[in-house]
């Protein structure tokens, strides 16, 4: 994997995310099944990223969603930060701007805060009663006291849920394994949305040259489903060190891969460095960005150590085996709680490449 582990390959400067149409997924015949699944790992091995049309959640389901997250975010700031968590370890309620350094997730110290204020919602412990999950992993949401909000943020939840779920269904069969090979490591898996918001400043209309709107990282989990406006901002890193700027396509959502699908496919799946600058207009004005990222992440005692046909003959491993709950700890403490991530060398490694470039 060496130096591009984690990056995008761009042909002629040009990176093409995919635009793949799972319509038919159920009812296609075999060989359309199996022509999408090619689709599938193809974008999986050469972008990391793909662009979901036909995904199945309703217009007006993405409406209110979208006039929830306004509703909250207009919030004065002093009332939100009355949602934060008790402690930076506990992945729900509010992040206010300038509190969190997503590089620090791989072990890459940065002098700037990241720009962005968010709010998480995510599995817990209480839905899944009998198994003796750990509240400090599956801990209870906090709700804002915002008509409807609770309401559209859950409907959204199950509607991204269902489709990440169906989505390693597919990932499944583009791997050569059987359709429900996953079910048993996500059925009661560590799922996130993190609503993130990147508001007009205030007074500010120059940024630091190291400002970031979110900071350089991969995504810590299986899959991500990545809704968003039409607004630039978010780049991906390819190959060469370039960052190549991309936008949803009208009534497509985005989705890219985590770093334990790359951990379980032994690097032939990326999960690819991106970022998101501070979000511009064509005269490089900031405007405001918005977008909600689904994190399909598995179950925390779900143990990942390289798939059956990964590993080449007479080779080792490319990873060691670790567990979602382990994995996503150490990425949370450096991204949240301001820790550096020391078991992030590889990681560490490509990023300050990347910034070399």
């Amino acid at each position: 994997m060496g130096r591009t582990e984690g990056r995008a390959t761009a042909v002629d400067g040009v990176l093409d995310v995919p635009v793949i149409d799972i319509t038919d997924w159920h009812t296609g015949t075999d060989g359309h099944r199996a022509a999408l699944a090619t689709a599938v790992d193809r974008a999986a091995r050469t972008v990391g990223f793909l662009q979901l049309r036909g995904h199945g959640i309703p217009e007006a389901t993405a409406h209110a969603f979208a006039d929830a997250l306004d509703a909250f975010f207009a919030l004065p700031l002093e009332d939100k930060k009355q949602l934060r968590p008790p402690s930076p370890d506990i992945n729900r309620g509010y992040t206010p701007p300038r509190t969190e350094k997503l590089s620090l997730s791989l072990g890459v110290p940065t002098a700037a805060e990241d720009l962005f204020e968010a709010f998480n919602v995510g599995s817990e412990a209480s839905a899944y009663p009998g198994l003796g999950l750990p509240e400090a992993l599956y801990p209870a949401n906090i709700w804002p006291s915002v008509p409807g909000f609770r309401q559209a943020v859950e409907e959204w939840c199950a509607r991204a849920g269902g489709l990440a779920r169906q989505l390693t269904g597919i990932f499944a069969q583009a791997l050569g394994l059987e359709e429900g090979y996953f079910v048993p490591f996500t059925d009661h898996s560590l799922d996130v949305l993190r609503m993130n918001h990147y508001p007009l400043p205030e007074r500010e209309t120059v940024l630091d040259r190291d400002q970031m709107g979110m900071g350089a990282h991969t995504d810590y989990g299986i899959v991500t489903v990545l809704w968003a406006d039409r607004v630039p901002g978010l780049q991906i890193l390819d190959t060469r060190g370039d960052w190549h700027d991309v936008l949803p396509e009208p009534g497509c959502l985005l989705v890219n891969l985590g770093d334990l699908l790359a951990r379980w496919t032994n690097g032939r799946w990326l999960s690819t460095m991106h970022r998101v600058l501070p979000p511009t207009d064509d005269a490089g004005r900031v405007v405001r960005r918005r977008s909600a990222a689904y994190f399909h992440d598995g179950n925390w005692d779900a143990e990942i150590s390289c798939l059956p046909g990964c590993v080449p003959a007479g080779t080792e491993p490319l990873y060691p085996p670790t567990t979602v709950g382990r994995h996503l700890s150490e990425k949370l403490a450096g991204s949240r709680a301001g820790r550096l991530n020391e078991n992030a060398p590889r990681e560490a490694a490509r990023l300050r490449s990347a910034h070399d470039d």
